[in-house]
């Protein structure tokens, strides 16, 4: 029995192993900010990575020079409904769950591999994590802000620097559950569309340690991921205490997993009765079943009248490879996208369409994004779009000229459609560009070419290009926040002469690198009081989301001004107040987080 489950479950979680082949208290005033609820080696240098992502090893990009050691690298969705947190651990015994599902197996702990709630997390300092005091000991609190965080957040930095703090191993605060506070962390990752990061903290925990709270979330964690057999350990806790109906289809699968037809057939036959859950969904449940011993016959699965994607369903039919329709894609929540990407058995088509939001959103590296074309293009017979695409993209990796290698480049940038797949077309790019030599002819403002450096962490590359820009252009603006040392000569009057040439609508490019200088702190302060009564505009507004991050500045929790940042960059640029910006950079920069406030404001210049 034991041999057909493992066999089973290895089946139907093999999003773990393959996705690693692509690759912030309510009262009186809101916490929350209004208005948010390969190049050539002859003459080309080799890209230097600064603050670069680190995502779990992808397959091989286009050829391109190994990158050099520069500025130090960093570690590298929705909204979904859960429970309310309960501080209570709502562990169970093993053993039956009830009547008619017997079939459970125990999940026993050998000695020695018990793991504590004191200390939660994958990622240590020494791979890239945050230190263990980083939220300090407010955990009610950040709780909160965790719970009242969208996941959709405007900057890809942000995220990427919001999923590494959630990921540390982080020592609980004595006022929180540490199983409470991981579920927490578990359901922001997954609004973020960050499925698999999701499941590393909810398996940092221990099933029988679980919490009511972390018991739900552990079930969309691995929904998320396509995994059904993941939800097992915690069917006994989620029948005691979670969705009644969901937890008995989920017995069912377990016990059709361990080979045990009689207690599934029943767990079916029950929530079928109880006329609580639409038969679609059983349906979907009886297709996992019969991926086992324990299944009878087929099951036809039509979707025809359903009109919306759940996690269930998303989970239910990504794990047996179901074909979800295309209208449904369409209207699927955007953190679900990500959850796409990252599920390696899902179609190759859909991944690819929800690949550039991801990449956009940081779910995707640059390599990781790369890579993904590139596995599509190389199918038997891929849309004439993709072919198209990929092979301009391989043309700026390898044509012979460094003309035309930016010409490439240039035709991809201008080329996609919507905002975000212009901004996932500079992601794509962002090793050539780095690779491209500084005597190419690149025009007189080329913020792209700076731009696609900097999505993908190459500050020093991007450095070199300093003497070939004319201050003023909107590549100077990029470099003036993004660049590892603060260029000379940044004063009232040059912001003046890039107000001068700002298109943006009300000239919040020109007032976020005002922002974003003054967070630095690369602009005198007399010469950043004249700039900011220019443009009309008050980077010392006093909210209580600013007063937050500056606190947790003041106290050094990096992890706490990570969330808090994330808080302030809900939505999108359009609707960021130059403020916000001022508070997250000078914050980041106050924790030893300088690299990553320098990308976040190097990005608000490039996407706004």
């Amino acid at each position: 029995m034991k041999s057909r489950l493992l066999a089973v479950t290895l089946a139907l979680s093999g999003s773990a192993i393959a996705a690693a082949l692509v690759l912030p208290v309510v009262a009186q005033e809101s916490l929350l900010p209004e208005g948010f609820g390969s190049p050539q080696p002859a003459t080309a240098p080799a890209p230097t990575p600064g603050p670069s992502p680190t995502s779990a090893p992808a397959p091989k990009a286009p050829a391109a020079p190994a990158p050099k050691a520069g500025a130090s690298p960093l570690a590298p969705p929705v909204t979904t409904t859960l429970p309310a947190s309960d501080a209570a651990d709502a562990s169970s015994e093993d053993g039956e769950l009830e009547e008619g599902t017997s079939g459970q197996l125990k999940y026993d702990f050998p000695p020695g591999t018990r793991r504590l709630l004191t200390r939660i997390g994958p990622l240590t300092p020494e791979t890239g994590g945050l230190a263990p005091d980083a939220f300090g000991v407010r955990g009610q609190y950040a709780a909160a802000i965790m719970r009242n965080t969208s996941g959709r957040l405007a900057s890809r930095w942000g995220q990427i620097l919001l999923r590494r703090a959630l990921v540390s191993a982080i020592d609980t605060p004595p006022t929180i559950n540490g199983a409470d506070l991981a579920a927490e962390r578990a359901a922001l990752l997954l609004r973020m569309g960050e499925s698999i990061a999701a499941r590393r903290i909810v398996q940092s925990v221990d099933h029988d340690r679980a919490s009511q709270r972390l018991v739900q979330v552990a079930q969309q964690a691995y929904l998320a991921t396509a995994d059904p057999a993941g939800m097992c350990p915690y069917v006994p806790a989620g029948l005691a205490h979670g969705d009644e109906q969901t937890w008995r289809l989920s017995a069912a699968i377990c016990a059709g997993l361990s080979g045990e037809a009689g207690p599934a057939g029943w767990a079916i036959g029950r929530v079928r009765s109880s006329g609580k859950i639409a038969n679609f969904d059983i349906l979907l449940a009886e297709r996992v079943l019969g991926a086992t011993d324990a299944g009878r016959r087929s099951t036809t699965i039509e979707w025809d009248n359903i009109d919306r994607l759940t996690n269930w369903r998303f989970g239910m039919a990504t794990a047996t490879a179901i074909p979800i329709p295309a209208e449904l894609r369409a209207s699927q929540p955007a953190y679900m996208r990500g959850w796409t990407v990252l599920a390696p058995m899902t179609e190759i088509d859909d991944r690819i369409a929800a690949a550039p939001d991801a990449a956009a959103r940081g779910i995707l590296s640059s390599t990781a994004y790369v890579s993904l074309l590139s596995a599509a293009a190389s199918e038997a017979e891929p849309p004439v779009p993709l072919a198209a695409q990929t092979e301009t993209l391989r043309s700026a990796f390898r044509a012979a000229s460094a003309a035309d290698r930016y010409a490439a480049m240039a035709r991809l940038w201008e080329g996609a459609g919507s905002t975000v797949q212009r901004y996932a077309a500079l992601i794509a790019t962002a090793r050539a560009a780095a690779a491209l030599p500084t005597g190419t002819d690149v025009g007189d403002d080329p913020w792209q070419l700076i731009g696609s450096m900097l999505a993908g962490g190459y500050d020093q590359n991007a450095m070199a290009w300093v003497p070939k820009v004319n201050v003023g252009t909107r590549a100077w603006g990029v470099l003036a926040v993004g660049s590892p040392r603060p260029l000379n000569g940044t004063s009232a009057g040059r912001i003046a002469r890039f107000a001068g040439n700002d298109d943006s609508a009300d000239q919040l490019r020109s007032k976020l690198l005002l922002a974003a200088l003054a967070g630095l702190g690369r602009i005198d302060a007399g010469d950043a009081a004249s700039a900011a009564s220019d443009l009309g505009v008050d980077l010392a507004r006093e909210t209580r989301w600013a007063r937050a991050i500056d606190q947790a500045a003041q106290r050094r929790e990096p992890g706490m001004v990570a969330l808090l940042a994330a808080a302030g960059m809900q939505g999108d640029w359009a609707k960021m107040p130059p403020y916000h910006l001022y508070r997250i950079v000078r914050a980041l920069r106050g924790v030893g987080l300088e690299a990553e406030a320098r990308m976040i404001a190097a990005e608000a210049l490039v996407r706004v």
